[in-house]
């Protein structure tokens, strides 16, 4: 459970509630959900992100040696 404590300023706690959402990746979960996505869509986007991650992964590799 995401929890921020509020200690005066009401903005300065909102902007630390959304930085912790987008760190967790609730955020981008949610709006994922906004609309139905059919399987097909999903299955190539699920693909995409391994692809990235893979990618990334591969870049950070080269870049230790």
């Amino acid at each position: 459970m995401i929890e921020v404590e509020v200690r005066g300023d009401i903005e300065q706690a909102i902007r630390q509630l959304k930085k912790k959402l987008q760190l967790d990746g609730l955020k981008k979960e949610l709006k994922r959900r906004e609309y139905y996505e059919k399987p097909s869509i999903k299955r190539r986007r699920k693909q995409a992100e391994a692809q990235r991650k893979l990618r990334k992964l591969q870049i950070r590799m080269s870049r230790e040696r």
